[in-house]
């Protein structure tokens, strides 16, 4: 879950620096949005929890799988405007800082001070690095695993040392794109030069400018986006189905117990706790004016993705095993309520925006 994890320090780093978080104005509307499925989905679980031993896990309902909540929405096509699109990617992204910082506050052990001033001395040496320009995957990898290790044994999550780690990596090129083409030409007419005639190999001086493309390929592109492009298909195709398969899954036999005061109290917080909250305090904060939502979202569209919010598979079931980690059946009966919520809350959003009354608007818009 690391990789897991730093790949979406790679999001929310890009998305800070350029994208749909790099200014108050632009992280208003999916800010008051997330902050309303973070806390009011946790008030109602503290309020309906009456058991003590269940009460570490109030951190369950407020986080939002941003992958299955965004497949939803690829779903219904252009029934959703792209600005709705780019408003559950934004608010899912706040919302995952907020789970991290919820892990890493409330779901680590006791501290080791040393280990973790170790973990952050190294952290900053990258980030050195990083404001000079200098970046090595061999540099990042060897002291991304001793930082990770310095967590782990610190009593810090390690999952967190995966968010600070892709903070550490360049967002900016080397070159600029006119530099690129220039010697990209420059290259491209050298190969044609000195091709040799009717054979299927290359000359030597083919190689070498090959070579040099690959180097100039390097200098052009983003660090960050690189990476980001190269483990999502990792993470999407190969982490997640991993942790699902070895997490989702519930052992239920004969005289298998289960909380099912817990499964409904999740349940209840994921599809009411989430609807409620989000789409509330959205509406509040556009009546003081505080937010502007762009007019081609209306209040059903809103609320559908409100419900879409209670889509809590991964990291849900992440923090659920953290808070029980040491009780069965309170991680069963937490997975079951996740994937019971989650199913609910994405049943019901897709049907709020699949029947919404602008739908045949947004089709012919587009």
């Amino acid at each position: 879950m690391a990789v897991f994890f730093f790949l979406i320090g790679l999001e929310i780093k890009r998305e800070l620096l350029i994208g749909e978080l790099n200014s108050m104005k632009k992280i208003a509307f999916p800010l008051f949005g997330a902050l309303g499925g973070m806390l009011v989905p946790v008030l109602f679980f503290i309020f309906l929890n009456q058991n003590p031993e269940t009460f570490k896990g109030w951190g369950i309902p407020m986080a939002t799988d941003i992958a299955f909540s965004l497949a939803i929405l690829k779903l219904l096509g252009n029934r959703v405007p792209l600005s709705l699109k780019i408003f559950l990617t934004a608010f899912a992204i706040v919302d995952d800082i907020g789970a991290v910082l919820v892990i890493a506050i409330f779901y680590s052990g006791s501290l080791n001070l040393m280990l973790l001033l170790s973990a952050l001395i190294l952290l900053a040496v990258l980030y050195f690095c990083s404001y000079k320009g200098f970046y090595s995957k061999f540099l990042l990898v060897s002291f991304g695993i001793i930082i990770w290790i310095l967590f782990l044994k610190s009593g810090i999550h390690p999952t967190v040392a995966g968010i600070l780690l892709a903070f550490s990596v360049p967002i900016r090129q080397k070159i600029d794109t006119s530099t690129f083409i220039d010697n990209l030409i420059s290259i491209t007419q050298e190969i044609k030069k000195t091709a040799i005639p009717d054979q299927p190999i290359l000359s030597k001086e083919q190689i070498e400018e090959i070579d040099a493309l690959e180097d100039w390929t390097n200098k052009y592109q983003s660090p960050l986006q690189h990476l980001e492009h190269k483990l999502h298909g990792w993470v999407a195709y190969f982490i997640i189905p991993i942790f699902a398969l070895a997490n989702a899954g519930v052992v239920l036999s004969s005289n298998s117990e289960l909380d099912t005061s817990l499964i409904r109290i999740i349940i209840i917080c994921l599809v009411i706790g989430n609807s409620i909250g989000i789409s509330t305090i959205i509406f509040l904060a556009r009546k003081i004016k505080l937010i502007e939502i762009p007019k081609e979202i209306n209040n059903q569209q809103i609320v559908g993705v409100s419900f879409l919010a209670g889509i809590g598979f991964t990291i849900a079931i992440f923090i659920a095993s953290l808070a029980f980690e040491n009780s069965p059946m309170y991680i069963d009966s937490a997975k079951i309520g996740i994937l019971i919520g989650s199913f609910i809350s994405a049943v019901i959003g897709y049907l709020v925006l699949r029947f919404n009354k602008n739908s045949k608007i947004n089709i012919a818009d587009s």
